[in-house]
């Protein structure tokens, strides 16, 4: 047998080697056990939460964020002493609108009604709503609705003081982050809707 043709049994014989080398290397890595990797989320860092009084003349005050901007609602329905307490570095946003009820318990009972079936509205991507009252400093007592799930809006309220003043608010984000990844800002600025309700008063009054 010449020396070139022992030399191509050789390299033919190595290929056959390498070849079944790797194919048992497919079959391990393919047989291995796999253990998916939990979900990861960007970490948010929140700032402290310090507030400062509403200064704007509305028939309302109350104590929001030192880390949030007064903003008047520009949307074509906006209203006298609609507001929008914005969150810059958060993308949040709590809408606010305020209606002047005039004595009238047919007027409150349809803002009732409203902000009711604006919660409602959630429940289509809403898995859980969760309704509580709370009896705040002022003697009013303010409806909050806690929304679970992926939806647009996860907090909501209302308060009024049945005779002259009816505000009511909903928090969004600008963000199409699920949220689960949210979660921590939502909290924050619950605590914050909260402290809000906490030293809300009426002008009048």
């Amino acid at each position: 047998m010449s020396q070139a043709k022992k030399s191509n049994i050789i390299k033919q014989a190595k290929l056959q080697v390498f070849l079944w080398v790797g194919l048992a290397a497919g079959v391990a890595a393919c047989s291995a056990e796999y253990t998916p990797k939990p979900k990861g989320y960007n970490r948010i860092d929140l700032p402290s939460q310090t507030y400062q009084q509403l200064q704007e003349e509305h028939p309302y005050t109350f104590e929001f964020s030192k880390h949030a901007k007064i903003r008047p609602d520009s949307s074509g329905l906006a209203q006298p002493h609609w507001i929008n307490i914005i969150y810059p570095s958060l993308g949040a946003n709590v809408q606010l609108t305020y209606k002047d009820i005039r004595n009238s318990d047919k007027m409150l009972n349809n803002l009732v009604e409203d902000a009711r079936k604006l919660t409602a509205k959630h429940q289509i991507k809403a898995y859980a709503i969760e309704e509580s009252e709370i009896k705040i400093p002022s003697g009013d007592v303010a409806a909050v609705f806690e929304l679970q799930g992926e939806v647009p809006s996860q907090f909501q309220f209302y308060v009024t003081d049945s005779t002259e003043h009816f505000l009511r608010g909903a928090l969004y984000f600008k963000t199409a982050t699920q949220n689960d990844s949210l979660a921590p800002v939502i909290e924050f600025v619950k605590k914050d809707i909260i402290h809000l309700l906490n030293t809300l008063e009426w002008k009048d009054k």
